[in-house]
């Protein structure tokens, strides 16, 4: 996964920046949105994708004090807990659905 920086953000300060992800769309988008959007330092948190003919996402995050890019790596880190948690899980019940 590839996430740069939007060209001219630098002014906004660090607790509001706005994110390119490379080969990325509503998948990850909306789930990183969920996710970051109930952080309490979190003012406001949103994509888009920019069109449909390029596979990139413009992921935005303002917050009160907390450096976005430290909420954008909490969101990451949080996403991949919820993701093996509903692995484990979906593995555990294929298994008890094999067994029976």
């Amino acid at each position: 996964m590839k996430i740069s920086e939007l060209p001219g953000d630098e002014d906004s300060g660090l607790t509001n920046r706005t994110y390119v992800f490379q080969n990325e769309s509503h998948t990850l988008g909306n789930s990183l949105k969920c996710i970051i959007s109930r952080y309490e330092d979190v003012q406001f948190c949103g994509y888009t994708v920019p069109h449909p003919a390029e596979s990139k996402m413009h992921f935005r995050i303002q917050a009160k004090e907390t450096p976005a890019l430290e909420i954008l790596k909490r969101g990451l880190a949080d996403l991949e807990k919820v993701c093996d948690h509903t692995l484990e899980l979906f593995e555990q019940e294929v298994k008890e659905y094999q067994n029976s």
